[in-house]
């Protein structure tokens, strides 16, 4: 899995961006996604980065870390857990619709494949 032209899966992430008082370090606006990378520093510095996504998932967004190590190291799993987290936010397509065959109830209605076989091998017969 690839991230091409600042793009994973169709969905377009900017560098550095503003959100509120803080400077994500990638964000896309639809899903609304942020991905912070935290290097050495944040290690003690676990009290501000809970504050800071907490913040700015008030705005709506979700925000997921990684650490520098785990993009050098690991860079496909990364990917991964970044298309598993756009996948989580975008809406489940409405549900398609059943079927409905005219002049028919029950059964024969609620399975229009077993009617296509059928018809399908009368005729062949």
């Amino acid at each position: 899995m690839a991230a091409r032209a600042g793009r994973l899966l169709g969905v377009k992430f900017r560098r550095q961006k503003v959100i509120g008082r803080f400077i994500a370090d990638f964000a896309a606006n639809d899903p609304k996604l942020v991905v912070e990378l935290d290097g050495d520093s944040h290690v003690l510095r676990e009290e501000q980065d809970a504050a800071r996504t907490q913040l700015i998932e008030e705005q709506g967004y979700k925000v997921v870390r990684f650490t520098n190590l785990e993009v050098m190291e690991n860079l496909d799993g990364v990917l991964s857990s970044l298309a598993a987290s756009i996948e989580a936010l975008r809406p489940a397509p409405p549900p398609t619709p059943p079927l409905k065959v005219r002049g028919l109830e029950g059964d024969a209605a609620a399975q229009p494949c077993v009617l296509h076989r059928l018809s399908h091998a009368m005729s062949s017969a």
